[in-house]
This record gives C-alpha cells, structure tokens and sequence, in this order.
C-alpha cells in the first residue's frame, strides 16, 4: 500500500476507542505490532494470543493517517476486572506473584495498565511512540474513571513514562525489574498513582495532558527535536455509557480472590 504520510508536514489522527466495539481496528493494529515486534527479535509476547480483542475492559489507541487506511502506531489501556488478568500480571505472575496482590491494592480503585505500545518506522522520531501516546493512554485513563495505571516500560518508555508522573515500583521483581519479554531486554514496573492530578509529572506533560483531557476533540502541532507533526486527537471514546467501571472492580475482586485461594492451594502441596 503507498504510503500517505507527508513526511514534510506529517499529520495524522489520534484516536481512542473499546476493542469490543472496532474489531476490524484491532485487527490492523495487531498487524503493525506485531510487524514492529519481529523486528527486533520478539516473536512471543503474553498478549500473543490477542484475546484482548475481546476484552471489555480494554481500551485502545491508534494513531491513522488522515483518510484512516493506514496505522502507523497504538496502545492500549487495560482495566483491572477485565475478562482476562493484565499483560503485567500474565508477563510476571510466575516470577513474582506479589504482582496480583499489588494490582489488587489498586484495582479497590480503579486501574489499568498501558501496553501494547508500538510505533512504525514510517513516523519514527516524531514522538509518537514515547511521548504522545503515553500523554494519550493518561487523558483516556481519566475519561475512563480510574485512578492509577500501571506500564512495564522499556528503558526507552521510562523517562516519557517519568515526565506523566508515573514512579518505579520496586516492591516486586528485582526492586521493580524483570527480564521480558526476553532474557537480554529488561522490563520495569511503574505506575502512576493519582490519574486525575498527576502531581508528579512535569509541568509541559501535564498541561498538554489537561488541555486534551479538557478538549478530546483538539488539533495540536506537536514538537520533538525540532519536527513538528499535526495530530487531530479523537479521543472521545464511543458508547462510554456501556462501559462499568464499578462492575469491573468487582470482577477484579473476585478475581483476585480466586487467584489467592489457587495459591492456598499450591502452598499446601
């Protein structure tokens, strides 16, 4: 397919909606991640099996050109309480299984996790990947009603993670970090623990956070490095009045129970 992104005065659309509801999406974007995943050497990822497709708790971004044929990058927010536990709890649960008791601590709340974050080489070094994104995925964290969010961020993600405010949690792992989703690449656990104030991130990221959140349909010329690139953000999530968030922390609940009484189980053998 041509490509139709300018690279000169590039411009897409940032948009959000629920997996439930755009099936064919989400297929495009199980395509371009995967593409980028292959790339460098991870052909096995939990979320593989791609049953967040069907999650009803599972929010997604993607970032299209124009005309909405092509998609260059995306990610996903996932609810605790969902019909499948996060990506982290899946990723880290049989090393450490303390991540089910701290997500819990959190899901009492309302959580989620961002994943699946990916951009193409096409509108690589424009920031979508590692900044505006990430901005994204905390202005629909809010929309959605949770209080905290989750990453396992690669090293690249940490310092973009750090500017919305997030924080290392090193209370699981090896003081926060594990080997994934391969031996040689590194994974830290972050989490941002107030989404409605964010009041540890820097003042640039939360301005441009609050004014998307305020305006979900907003037009902004973003710079990094000196590129500039238009992004029409569309981030007002479509049927939000089906969407429970406080039925979701009850699945969570029962969940988590359900979690703690198989390890009950494994601890008397």
């Amino acid at each position: 397919m041509e490509d139709s992104l300018n690279k000169d005065k590039p411009e897409v659309r940032l948009r959000a909606f629920r997996a439930i509801d755009e099936p064919e999406t989400c297929q495009l974007f199980i395509e371009g991640h995967t593409h980028v995943l292959t790339s460098i050497g991870v052909t096995k990822v939990t979320s593989s099996k791609n049953e967040w497709t069907k999650n009803p708790a599972a929010f997604v971004m993607i970032v299209e050109s124009m005309d909405g044929k092509r998609v260059y990058g995306g990610a996903r927010v996932h609810v605790a309480g969902g019909s499948e536990p996060l990506p982290i709890e899946q990723a880290t649960g049989a090393m450490d299984n303390g991540i089910f008791d701290l997500v819990w601590k959190f899901a009492q709340h309302g959580t989620g996790e961002l994943c699946g974050l990916w951009n193409s080489r096409e509108i690589a070094g424009y920031g979508i990947g590692c900044i505006f994104l990430i901005r994204t995925a905390v202005a629909i964290s809010y929309q959605i009603g949770i209080q905290s969010l989750f990453a396992l961020c690669a090293p690249y993600t940490i310092p973009p993670g750090e500017a919305v405010g997030m924080e290392l949690e090193s209370s699981i792992g090896i003081d926060g970090t594990f080997y994934y989703p391969k031996l040689d690449l590194v994974a830290t656990t972050m989490v941002l623990k107030d989404v409605p104030t964010m009041s540890k991130a820097y003042e640039e990221d939360k301005n441009a956070i609050m004014k998307i959140r305020e305006n979900l349909q907003i037009t902004r010329v973003e710079v990094l490095r000196k590129k500039e690139i238009t992004i029409h953000y569309d981030i007002k999530i479509p049927n939000l009045d089906k969407w429970d968030l406080q039925a979701t922390i009850q699945q969570a609940q029962k969940t988590f129970l359900s979690t703690k009484i198989d390890e009950r189980d494994l601890n008397i053998l």
